[in-house]
């Protein structure tokens, strides 16, 4: 993935929905990359990492061992981030990343995002604005996951 590629990429994405071409650009050039293959680990749950990931090309599965078994919670698509929590606040993962296929993925460590502060005030306030949705989004759809279940178990008892 190119320079022109990352820059499409966080233009495409939630992260970058704020920011014009300039913007991402220089985003862009703060942030790492990472390609992976099929059945490729990103980061393993428990792992004290803070990295934020834009998932750029392919899809990711996110993974949770519930009683020594892997249970798949969400498939990230293009466009989609994982790792806010860990990112703004430093807690360990709550949960994997594995690729699906082929994957590219944009990386943005604390350290570089930070060093935007003094020359780039704006990017890092919308940028922090993204992460926001990004995490209201991920509480709302877990919200109503809740739900349905709670409506599935009252309504059918039984069933599960």
């Amino acid at each position: 993935m190119s320079q022109f590629d990352k820059i499409q990429a966080l233009n495409q994405s939630i992260l970058g929905a704020e920011l014009d071409d300039a913007e991402c650009a220089v985003l862009a050039d703060r942030m790492g990359e990472v390609a992976l293959t099929n059945g490729d680990t990103l980061v393993t749950e428990g792992e004290a990492r803070q990295t934020l990931f834009l998932l750029g090309e392919g899809k990711i599965d996110v993974i949770r061992n519930q009683g020594g078994s892997d249970v798949h919670l969400h498939r990230m698509r293009a466009g989609e981030c994982a790792g806010t929590r860990a990112f703004v606040d430093g807690s360990d993962r709550k949960a994997a990343l594995r690729a699906v296929g082929e994957a590219r993925v944009l990386t943005l460590e604390p350290i570089d995002f930070e060093s935007l502060l003094d020359d780039h005030p704006r990017i890092v306030y919308k940028v922090m604005r993204a992460i926001f949705r990004i995490t209201h989004a991920n509480l709302m759809r877990m919200n109503q996951e809740s739900a349905e279940l709670k409506n599935y178990l009252v309504r059918a008892p039984g069933r599960y």
